[in-house]
């Protein structure tokens, strides 16, 4: 279910393993005597001689833990030294890549290692000067650079299709996404690797780590991996099975809303009995990860203690994207034909209860007159000349009712908060009540029975609120609505978010099928690899247990100790910065520093639950049941398990070392008050401890709001098509975080320019740029996407990171540095007056 509060990863998928820590062939002895550098230590990460794949992941791993707008743009500045005495004494290439981050408060973290040619300055371009580097890894490398770009463009103008024309040409969009970008296809990559380990016997694939293979609490990890990942494959059992796994489900539902199944005090008042009803309803889907009402997590409580687990509660999601889809007439009546579709699908016409719309909730109509739908004589209870109204049949119920639940969800979005508040406003979401006034705001809901049907540890005294006024909404607008609107609410509910665990060829598949390719842009009836769907779906139920393998067979070495000393370098770098920010005064340049030194660096692998101990990884998964063949009551167990999890944590002390993401995943997220954190919009209000207070001085926070204001109104001003000849504005308020973040590459470059060794550096083949050129197209070319205009529509209206040109652009025009390397002239786009550039660092 959606978790507004939990740390948030970034949308922009980053897949490749970690690197060994080996030495690279093409090193000479020369490099052998020397005191090794900074660059030095980062070359012997990621230069080494492994697979592409292993080589991307360590430098996107790394930025896991650039959790600042500042700390990942420090990294962009690292060099590598590859080669050293070949050819004419010195050869050295740097290459780039570049990963994001994102979090609760929505932040990128962007991390870059920069391809290096050596070229006299002035001149942009020109031929090199020194020997080139013509070992296979340089010409590899050079051959990347140069089949991404588009010459014909100017750079000063057009900056991101100059840099990432060639590789949008080659990398069209695959017929069943939305999108596909540079990150998808590092991605893909990681998803061969994690096929092996999910195909392969566990005695044939570990057979050079016997003790590994024969562990008792492998043997169970592997069982359920290969399990769940068997069972997905298995199209078709799941063909045979069609919808019966949902429609248990829905009926459970419905058994649970009328009462059948909820034990009520035989004394209880009709309106208690509903408030049980309704209780055990929502607690029943929620207890499966399907957000209905409301969505709960357990964080730690920012404004007190932030490492005391506690309950926050915030706004559910819905049916839709966001608000504004539901103002679309088009995407309405597609959304309300997939409604009715999943109730026609899961009715349940034997059952003993039907509550008709308009009708008393409590009627009962015998058994054996709904054998036959509409049941006839009709009404059922008296004669059919007393003037009754004629039966409803299915199909026209279904629409109704479909009909019914959108009105009722667009009143849960009008009383949601908008999603700029929501991400990006800590102290407007952070509202601590006694339980009383959460339980007094909404009385039609037993919250007390609620927390108990989870079995948490504690009972919470204090609940936290993302919206002072959501609560009481929703128990205005729950009044207002009939119980069979309610009860089909929760049965769509249900079949939205777990129809795509049944077969290809059911109803319910492919009713929900028809609302995704609309709203993302896929083709029609296109459906992917569904080893690659199955891979992605063990990833999210057992990727601890899956990143276990995945690190046997990717790492090596000391590239994880390596790489964690990296990280304390670059946060050095940081602190020393801060001195030269003219909007940030001492004493909060102080506290920056203070909490940079309170990071928590995580690199590569978690020790919670512990990737190098299968015992702690089977205890971690001890609850998920992978005793079925049946791929929806797999997904269902982990699904349960993991929400069972989630509640034990409260009350207790925070785990400094849980992680929030798989080793196998290439990605980044920062949670503030687990001292994860940046120094975004959001982050800033975070002191060392994770704590939410305002530590900046007010003049420092005045200087940053000046300069947030310049960035929310340049990205606000960006427009996409969306396809249907109009244009949406990006959202600036929603983005600012992120394009905060991605504003720090400024301090990569300067860093990167600072610490480069001119003798150390190296030439690539056929690449006639200078080295402040390659640092921003390496830059560009990590966010290449081809993105289709619905998959766009929805990035900007629910994704906190601006669309990736406008992530380009927008950063690298508030950088006086790029128009200098690229001589562009005072009218270029993308070199704007001094004055009206958005400046932070």
């Amino acid at each position: 279910m959606a978790d507004t509060r939990a740390p948030r990863p970034s949308t922009d998928e980053e897949s490749a393993p970690l690197l060994q820590n080996v030495s690279h062939p093409d090193d000479g002895p020369a490099s052998q005597h020397e005191e090794p550098t900074f660059f030095d230590r980062l070359a012997a990460v990621v230069q080494e001689p492994l697979s592409p794949l292993t080589k991307l992941l360590l430098v996107a791993t790394l930025l896991f833990l650039l959790l600042s707008s500042i700390f990942i743009g420090l990294f962009a500045g690292a060099q590598h030294k590859i080669n050293s005495g070949a050819g004419r004494g010195q050869t050295t290439v740097t290459t780039t890549t570049t990963a994001t981050a994102t979090t609760t408060a929505q932040v990128t973290t962007t991390a870059v290692s920069t391809t290096t040619v050596l070229i006299p300055a002035p001149a942009p371009t020109g031929p090199p000067v020194q020997p080139v580097c013509i070992s296979p890894s340089c010409i590899s490398v050079a051959s990347s650079v140069l089949a991404s770009l588009d010459e014909s463009q100017d750079p000063c103008e057009n900056f991101y299709d100059f840099a990432n024309g060639g590789w949008l040409k080659a990398n069209p969009i695959p017929s069943d996404k939305g999108s596909f970008g540079h990150f998808e296809e590092i991605a893909l990559q990681n998803r061969r690797l994690l096929q092996q380990i999910l195909s392969e016997d566990a005695s044939s694939h570990f057979s050079a780590a016997s003790a590994l293979a024969s562990d008792p609490y492998d043997e169970v990890l592997l069982k359920k991996l290969r399990g769940l990942y068997g069972s997905c494959m298995d199209e078709d059992h799941l063909d045979d099975l069609g919808e019966a796994p949902l429609r248990d489900m829905a009926k459970k539902i419905r058994e649970l809303f009328r009462g059948k199944t909820t034990v009520v005090d035989a004394e209880s008042t009709a309106s208690e009995k509903e408030r049980d009803r309704l209780t055990a309803t929502v607690a029943y889907l929620h207890s499966r990860g399907v957000s209905a009402l409301f969505d709960y997590s357990i964080d730690g409580d920012a404004g007190n203690d932030p490492n005391f687990m506690s309950l926050w509660l915030s706004q559910g999601d819905l049916g839709l994207p966001s608000k504004e889809y539901y103002e679309e007439d088009s995407v309405v009546e597609l959304y309300r034909d997939v409604l009715e579709r999943l109730l026609l699908t899961l009715d349940d016409e034997d059952d003993s209860m039907d509550v008709k719309p308009a009708q008393e909730p409590g009627l009962v109509v015998h058994e054996e007159r709904l054998r036959v739908w509409p049941p006839w004589p009709w009404p059922p209870w008296g004669d059919d000349d007393d003037g009754g109204e004629k039966p409803e049949n299915r199909s026209q119920r279904a629409k109704k009712l479909s009909t019914a639940i959108i009105e009722f969800e667009k009143k849960i979005a009008n009383a949601s908060l908008d999603l700029d508040v929501l991400y990006q406003d800590p102290l407007a979401t952070y509202n601590p009540v006694p339980f009383k006034n959460v339980s007094d705001s909404l009385p039609g809901f037993d919250f007390a029975t609620y927390f108990s049907a989870f079995a948490p540890r504690s009972f919470p005294a204090t609940i936290i609120l993302t919206s002072t006024t959501y609560l009481s909404d929703l128990s205005r607008i729950l009044n207002d609505t009939d119980k069979a609107t309610l009860e089909a609410y929760f049965v769509t509910r249900a079949g939205l978010e777990l129809s795509p665990y049944l077969g290809l060829d059911t109803e319910a598949w492919k009713a929900v099928r028809s609302l995704q390719e609309v709203l993302s842009g896929i083709k029609k009836g296109a459906v992917g690899d569904r080893a690659e769907y199955c891979i992605a779906r063990t990833e999210s139920a057992l990727g601890f247990a899956l990143g276990r393998y995945f690190v046997r067979e990717a790492f090596g070495g000391a590239s994880r100790e390596t790489a964690t000393k990296v990280i304390t370098d670059v946060i050095e770098t940081f602190k020393k910065s801060l001195r030269n920010l003219d909007w940030m005064d001492k004493e909060s340049a102080a506290g920056a520093a203070r909490k940079a030194d309170a990071l928590r660096v995580k690199v590569g692998y978690p020790l919670s639950p512990n990737t190098e101990d299968p015992r702690s990884i089977a205890n971690w998964y001890a609850r998920v049941k992978i005793n079925s063949d049946t791929f929806f009551e797999n997904m269902v167990s982990a699904r349960v398990a993991d929400q069972i999890r989630t509640w034990l944590q409260l009350g207790k002390q925070r785990d400094p070392e849980a992680w929030e993401m798989y080793a196998s995943t290439v990605n980044a997220y920062y949670n503030p008050p687990a001292n994860e954190h940046a120094f975004d919009s959001a982050g800033r209000l975070y002191n060392q401890d994770g704590k939410l207070e305002e530590w900046w001085t007010n003049k420092t926070s005045e200087g940053f709001k000046v300069r947030q204001k310049c960035i929310v109104d340049q990205f606000s001003n960006y427009t996409i098509d969306d396809g249907k000849g109009g244009e949406i504005h990006v959202n600036g308020n929603l983005t600012s975080g992120e394009n905060i973040g991605d504003s720090g590459l400024i301090q990569a470059y300067r860093a990167w320019k600072a610490q480069y060794n001119d003798e150390k550096e190296f030439l690539l083949p056929g690449l006639n740029y200078t080295r402040e050129q390659m640092f921003f197209i390496s830059f560009a070319r990590s966010w290449a996407q081809n993105i289709k205009p619905a998959a766009a529509v929805a990035r900007v209206r629910t994704d906190p990171h601006s669309p990736n040109r406008f992530r380009v652009h927008g950063t690298v025009s508030n950088i006086p540095e790029f128009a200098a390397a690229f001589n562009c002239s005072s009218k270029a786009k993308l070199n704007p007056p001094q004055e009206k550039r958005c400046i932070f660092w």
